[in-house]
């Protein structure tokens, strides 16, 4: 979608942020006293506000229940993104029961978007293998995680600095993070970079005049920040000596703060969503949308459906892009000078027929979490449109009519996946996407999905399109029907939406000047 701003992305960088789950990494030293503090860890619940830009878009809450030989963690985050005039609303839930050592012992996760539900099932086996369930509407996928050592909540992470007395300012850890949604694990250091007094209502009163829950209490809580690095992305949070978080921000603008639940939920379920929804219509600074924007130069002419931009000359300035994609296959990066070239005609004459059989490009064409390019409905589906055509060229234009023709474009906030998509036929640039590449993986054609920004009216927008092998890389947009792609898109990263957290980074900082 040319203005699909980045709520999508949201929920897995704010995952990736805070974790879903922890691996434990450098707690060894501590791990005897982490175990004892634990069995005091107290029951209870917190509550947050979600901000993007100053205006209300959340609510979350985190829940500990104690047992005799366990603890039960529930946490809750609902979400109303504004996008084009419409709100739209994604809630993400989990329920994890821990050891008393603060083990892992199994996980529910849930997440509900505008057209499905995605949710993960997992269990763990002796501390060494970690079994997952990722099932998406009636379509199930199981994998089993070796383990190196033993898992842990993330949100528990807090719990383990505090409790095992690792909140010291200038310490630094390195975590392994796996979200069993993405089924994608990453490493994340962990520094304690400040401490300092934070302020934090405990209690609210309804103002008949502002029509909203107040303060009418607030509290000082000692806090420690402690900053957050995934890759090149980010993040920070303030944690009390409790181990709650007291305070968070995200790469994107995106805040989290603990306060009073009628400030945090009742302000929230009655607020005037009709005058959200309508002020999203026409974006404006600190809505999501825009938030995700990086102006441009100059103008191009604001229809991407167009093939006519054939070449495109950037200058980046202000972000940090070490670990993005820029200067591969038909983008070259020298110094600060990007320059994106459309595939030529040349470039499209395949080197082979269907199916591929080099070896090194197996990856490619076997399934992946939400590319279900198995699945004997994708299989189907692909074996129809492309019939016997071995051209892979030709075969990856029939794909391309069939999912810009038959899926509807909409704005969706949710993790996609194929087998859903073929069935509802609706959504954006990541639904277009990942059904085209599980199609063309269905047909013996290597294709995998890629992310950055497409500049259209002088704005870089988030987008997702793919990339077909014919000899070559060639970019292919199954959402606005070109192939090849035209160099208004600028690839970043490339990979599943595990990867799309790196677009965090250089959203906000980076600026890019047409040439």
């Amino acid at each position: 979608m040319t203005r699909r701003g980045w709520a999508g992305t949201i929920l897995v960088a704010w995952a990736a942020s805070l974790g879903w789950l922890a691996r434990r990494e450098f707690f060894r030293s501590t791990g005897t006293r982490v175990t004892e503090a634990a069995l005091s860890v107290p029951p209870g619940a917190v509550y947050y506000r979600l901000d993007v830009g100053g205006q209300q878009v959340g609510f979350a809450s985190s829940t500990i229940d104690t047992a005799g030989s366990s603890i039960l963690v529930e946490d809750v985050l609902v979400l109303d993104v504004p996008a084009l005039g419409v709100l739209h609303r994604t809630t993400a839930k989990s329920r994890a029961t821990l050891s008393r050592a603060l083990r892992l012992q199994d996980l529910d996760a849930t997440v509900d978007g505008d057209i499905g539900r995605y949710s993960a099932h997992g269990t763990v086996a002796g501390d060494t293998v970690f079994s997952v369930w990722l099932v998406a509407g009636s379509d199930s996928q199981f994998t089993r995680v070796p383990l190196s050592r033993p898992i842990v909540l993330p949100t528990l992470l807090p719990l383990r600095l505090a409790f095992g007395g690792e909140l010291k300012p200038g310490k630094t850890y390195s975590v392994g993070v796996f979200d069993p949604l993405l089924l994608a694990q990453r490493d994340v250091k962990v520094t304690i970079a400040a401490e300092s007094t934070l302020v934090v209502a405990d209690s609210a009163d309804y103002d008949s005049t502002a029509m909203a829950w107040v303060a009418v209490h607030s509290d000082t809580v000692r806090a420690f920040r402690v900053e957050q690095q995934t890759g090149g992305v980010r993040s920070s949070a303030w944690i009390d000596a409790a181990g709650h978080i007291v305070r968070a921000t995200s790469p994107v603008a995106f805040t989290m703060e603990r306060s009073a639940f009628e400030i945090a939920y009742e302000n929230f379920r009655h607020r005037d969503t009709a005058r959200v929804a309508r002020a999203s219509a026409v974006p404006q600074v600190g809505d999501v949308v825009p938030a995700t924007a990086i102006a441009a130069g100059v103008r191009l002419p604001a229809s991407p459906s167009r093939s006519a931009l054939n070449e495109l000359r950037l200058r980046l300035s202000g972000g940090d892009v070490l670990g993005l994609d820029l200067g591969t296959g038909r983008q070259r990066l020298a110094g600060d000078t990007l320059v994106v070239r459309q595939e030529t005609a040349a470039q499209l004459a395949a080197r082979y027929t269907l199916p591929a059989r080099d070896t090194s490009l197996q990856a490619y064409l076997e399934p992946a979490p939400l590319i279900q390019s198995d699945h004997p409905r994708i299989r189907a589906h692909a074996r129809a449109i492309v019939g016997r055509e071995g051209d892979p060229a030709r075969a990856g234009e029939l794909l391309l009519r069939w999912v810009a023709d038959h899926v509807d474009k909409t704005v969706a906030v949710r993790l996609p996946s194929a087998v859903q998509v073929l069935a509802r036929r609706r959504g954006d640039c990541n639904e277009h996407t990942v059904l085209y590449v599980a199609l063309a993986r269905a047909a013996g054609l290597p294709a995998r999905p890629v992310a950055g920004l497409l500049l259209v009216d002088g704005r870089f927008y988030y987008h997702a399109w793919a990339e077909i092998y014919l000899g070559d890389w060639v970019a292919v947009d199954p959402t606005f029907g070109q192939l090849p792609a035209d160099a208004a898109h600028v690839r970043l990263v490339r990979g599943g939406l595990a990867s799309h957290v790196e677009l965090a980074r250089p959203i906000g900082r980076l600026k890019l000047e047409v040439l």
